[in-house]
Formats: structure tokens, sequence, C-alpha cells
């Protein structure tokens, strides 16, 4: 039975979406996975009633009277239910990794020559927004680390300003070394770890 309302929802990027049938229950809301199987969480509230879904496909359902029940479906059922919500989702983010030289906001020669590809990629989601995480490696203090992450951030947002993108579209975050792609020791050089994360949605 398709319920009155259905709410499919996947966090970071929020895919929040309704429809609305003929039936009860009154409101219906299933977690998605996201991308990368990266855990996920989400509050539905009603009164009194508190009900966390943080694993793919719990369900809360909400009847016309308020009561509340919770449950689990599967990706095939959610596919067979809700076809017409699935094929309203934007499409899935595009991930880039650009790699800097050491102690500095300047990107390594190889990365510079993978930056048109972003750039297009970028450019053929027009409207949406593009997320630069910067971080570093372990060398140096914490704190100069955490400044020299979201300066990596912001240099590639200023690269693509330049490029004509608008500066609202571009969220720069800075991680410093507190997620390693390769982890290490205190003061241990890795380069692989000395980059930024662009994530085009």
């Amino acid at each position: 039975m398709t319920p009155l309302s259905a709410w499919l929802f996947r966090p970071f990027p929020v895919a929040l979406l309704a429809l609305l049938t003929a039936c009860a229950p009154a409101s219906k809301v299933v977690l998605l996975p996201q991308e990368g199987g990266r855990p996920s969480a989400v509050t539905v509230t009603m009164g009194q009633q508190v009900n966390e879904l943080n694993r793919p496909y719990q369900t809360v359902a909400v009847s016309p009277r308020g009561s509340v029940e919770s449950g689990l479906t599967t990706a095939a059922e959610v596919a067979e239910d809700y076809p017409a919500l699935l094929r309203l989702q934007p499409a899935a983010g595009q991930t880039f990794t650009l790699h800097f030289q050491t102690g500095t906001a300047e990107l390594t020669p190889e990365s510079r020559a993978l930056l048109p590809t972003v750039i297009e990629t970028a450019r053929s989601r027009a409207g949406g927004e593009i997320i630069v995480v910067g971080h570093t490696d372990r060398q140096g203090p914490a704190d100069t680390n955490d400044r020299l992450s979201l300066q990596r951030a912001n240099a590639i947002r200023d690269l693509l300003i330049e490029q004509g993108f608008q500066g609202d579209r571009i969220e720069p975050v800075g991680r410093g070394e507190r997620e390693p792609l390769v982890p290490t020791d205190d003061e241990v050089s890795e380069p692989r770890n000395r980059r930024a994360d662009i994530i085009v949605r």
C-alpha cells in the first residue's frame, strides 16, 4: 500500500522528497544509504515520540491518527514503491582529489593537470554546489595545519572563481591533519595526505 506522503531521506546531501497518493499511512520516512556507505541518521519527532533512523532502509510510518511505527524495508521495495521519488533525486556527487606541495597551498604539477577535468565536471552540473575540503599531513603543529588546510581549500575555491564559478556555490572547509588518507605517526611527511577533496554535486 502506498502512503499518503512518503519521504526518502539521504543526509549530506539531503534528498528530501514527497509524493502524494491516496492511502494510509499519512506519512512515511525512509532513510536511504549515503554515497560510499558513510554512516548517517535522521530523527523523526511526532509530539512526545522521538524515533532515530540510523541504518539504511529503516522506516518510520505515521498514521492519520498520529501513532508512529518503526520498521525496515529494502532497496528493492523502495524501488518498487517509490520509482517517481527515486527519479527525482539529484545525481550522485563526484569527488576529485588534488595534492599540494609541502607546506604550501600550491598544487603539484600532476594535480594542476587534473584541474581542467574538475572544472569541466563542475560546469556540467550548473546550479549545484561544490565542497572543497582541505587536508594536511602530520608535519608541524596542529593549529598551523588547521590554517594550512583551509588555505588549500580557499586556493581551490579561488581557482574555480577565476574560471567563472559563483563564489556562493563553493564551500571551503579545512580539516587539518585530522582525516588522513594514509594514517601516519606525528611529524611524518606523507604526500597523499597533503590534499583537497573536491565534491561536485
